[in-house]
C-alpha cells in the first residue's frame, strides 16, 4: 500500500481556498497511485483556536463533496482537518473519506489546556482499514501521549497516523517520541504537519514517516508545501515539494 501525508500552508479561516488547495494535493497524490493522503491538524481552516466557533461545521458539510466524488473515482482515502460540532461542543476532528463508504470522523480524545476554552473531547478512537492495513489516527496533542499510541496498538492499528500543526518545539519532541512508539509496537507512523503561521505560533513543517522498526524513512523540510508517499510493502519513499 503507499499511504501519503500532505505538508500544507493553510490559509487563516478561509475554507474556500483550503478546499481547493487539498484538491491539488489529492490530485499530486493520485498521481503517484497513492492509497491514502492525509492532512495536518485543523487543514480545512488552519489551527485557529479563535475562529473555531464561527468555522466549525458538520460531518455532512455539502463543501465536502468532492472528496467522496475524488475518493470513490480514484480508491483513495483522504483524511482531512476540520473544527465539527458535537451535541457537547466543538471537536478538532479528522474527517475521513473512504470509497463507497459513509464518510467517518474522528475527534481528538486528549486536548493540550490551551485548547479547553475552544474545543471538548472526542470520547472514541477510530480504527479504519485501507488496502488491508489498519490505520489509527491521531492528533496533535495526544500523539505525543503514550497512552494513544498504546490503545492504537491495543486495537489492532499496523499504521499510525498523526495529524499535527507543531511549532519547532513540538517537532523536536515529536522527532523523538514516534520513532519509540514506530519500534515498540511494531506500526509504521506518519506525522502530517504545517508551515506558515498558525493561531500564535510559526508552524515547522518537518513531515515524516517511520518504519516499523522505527527508522526514518523520509522527511521534509521546515519551509515548503510537499508531500511524502511510503510504500509499506517495498519501503520506498517519494518526497515532492511544492
Amino acid at each position: 500500500m503507499k499511504i501519503s501525508v500532505a505538508q500544507t500552508r493553510p490559509v487563516k479561516g478561509d475554507i474556500a481556498a483550503n478546499i481547493e488547495m487539498h484538491k491539488k494535493f489529492t490530485a499530486l497524490a493520485v498521481s503517484y497511485q497513492a492509497d491514502a493522503i492525509f492532512f495536518p491538524e485543523l487543514s480545512v481552516t488552519g489551527y485557529e483556536p479563535g475562529l473555531s466557533e464561527e468555522l466549525a461545521t458538520e460531518q455532512g458539510d455539502s463543501r465536502l463533496d468532492d472528496f467522496q466524488n475524488i475518493s470513490n473515482t480514484h480508491q483513495l482515502t483522504i483524511g482531512l482537518g476540520i473544527p465539527i460540532k458535537s451535541e457537547k461542543g466543538i471537536q478538532i476532528s479528522m474527517v475521513i473519506f473512504q470509497p463507497g463508504k459513509p464518510r467517518l470522523t474522528y475527534s481528538k480524545q486528549q486536548l493540550h489546556e490551551d485548547e479547553f476554552p475552544y474545543f471538548v473531547c472526542g470520547n472514541s478512537q477510530v480504527i479504519f482499514t485501507t488496502g488491508n492495513k489498519k490505520i489509527a489516527p491521531a492528533i496533535c496533542y495526544e500523539s505525543l501521549q503514550p497512552g494513544h499510541s498504546e490503545n492504537a496498538s491495543r486495537l489492532g492499528a499496523e499504521i499510525y497516523v498523526a495529524s499535527v500543526a507543531k511549532s519547532q518545539k513540538g517537532i523536536d519532541k515529536a522527532l523523538l517520541h514516534f520513532p519509540g512508539i514506530a519500534k515498540k509496537y511494531a506500526m509504521t507512523v506518519l506525522m502530517s504537519n504545517c508551515i506558515g503561521y498558525c493561531d500564535n505560533f510559526e508552524s515547522y513543517g518537518n513531515s515524516a514517516v517511520w518504519d516499523n522498526k522505527g527508522l526514518l524513512a523520509g522527511r521534509l523540510d521546515n519551509k515548503s508545501e510537499g508531500i511524502l508517499i511510503y510504500d509499506t510493502e517495498t519501503g520506498e519513499v517519494i518526497e515532492e515539494t511544492i
